[in-house]
């Protein structure tokens, strides 16, 4: 390994198992101190441990490395400082965080109760929130800046057995842009050097092991070196990115915008005029997803 986190302080939620862990495991390796933050529940939310977030922090010092581990429940607003404030009041500074942790509730919308709703978005969104609150607090009032790293999914673009975590993924999308421009600004005004990025990683994980089709995918170790890439200094520059991650393969996403617009001739749009105006000027863009969902029932209905 080359150092690229020497003397940092890095703390990973979800780091126990999984891909988190192997990011867990890279940081280490190139010298940072690791917060190895994991709750260590089942898929379905059940049975909290300590034992994975204790396991991997085992590793590391078994590998030279320091760390300490954090258990607790990522959706709750003390926890996601309390992670932070374990780095600082370990090793004094909070130089990134990777916010990996992560449940799923699968279920068609229509069908979907409420708690399997508010489960997975408190996780997957929430957790992001009071990880990346905490963090950045610290991060504007430290020379050196820092990172964070939000866990997106393709999945947030839209999902036809789990809205609750496309819903929640592409809500870690939009937090982790804003965090972004708060970092820009922070930056223009003559603070310290901050980003924020996303990874939308494909690997085989438990979590991937129940998707219902075949699906491009790498080993969770993959994913690691562009979470380490993200909070080195190599990488500050990079910021209001999202990257997927899949194997050998790394794409950089395109940035929302508008494209194309249409104006009334007069007044106000009435519905009729919108009708008849908007197939032919602004229309629909492709939704590859639906695309791709027809081809796989087809196939299905083929086979």
């Amino acid at each position: 390994m080359s150092g690229h986190l020497d003397g940092k302080s890095i703390a990973v939620t979800g780091g126990g198992g999984g891909i988190g862990r192997e990011v867990s495991l890279a940081c280490a390796a190139e010298g940072a101190n690791v917060v190895v933050a994991d709750y260590g529940v089942a898929l379905d939310g059940s049975a909290p441990s300590s034992e994975v977030a204790d396991a991997a922090v085992e590793e590391i010092r078994a590998a030279g490395g320091e760390a300490l581990a954090v258990a607790g429940d990522v959706s709750l607003f003390d926890v996601g400082a309390g992670i932070v404030e374990a780095a600082c009041d370990r090793w004094g500074s909070i130089d990134g965080v990777v916010c990996a942790a992560g449940v799923l509730r699968e279920r068609m919308l229509f069908n979907m109760v409420e708690p399997e709703w508010d489960q997975v978005v408190a996780v997957h969104l929430k957790g992001h929130f009071n990880v990346y609150r905490a963090a950045l607090a610290r991060m504007r009032r430290q020379p050196s800046g820092g990172s964070l790293v939000g866990f997106t999914s393709g999945a947030a673009v839209a999902s036809t057995a789990q809205a609750n975590y496309s819903a929640a993924k592409g809500g870690v999308m939009s937090l982790t842009r804003s965090a972004a421009m708060t970092a820009a600004s922070i930056r223009m005004r003559g603070g310290p050097a901050i980003n924020a990025n996303c990874i939308a990683p494909v690997a085989r994980t438990r979590m991937s092991d129940n998707v219902p089709f075949e699906m491009e995918t790498g080993d969770p170790s993959a994913v690691a070196p562009m979470a380490v890439y993200l909070l080195s200094d190599a990488g500050r520059d990079v910021n209001a990115q999202t990257y997927t991650v899949v194997g050998r393969r790394i794409s950089v996403w395109n940035q929302p915008r508008e494209l194309r617009s249409m104006w009334s001739a007069g007044g106000q749009w009435t519905p009729e005029e919108i009708a008849a105006q908007l197939p032919r000027t602004i229309g629909q863009e492709p939704n590859w997803v639906i695309a791709d969902l027809e081809r796989r029932m087809a196939e299905m209905a083929g086979g």
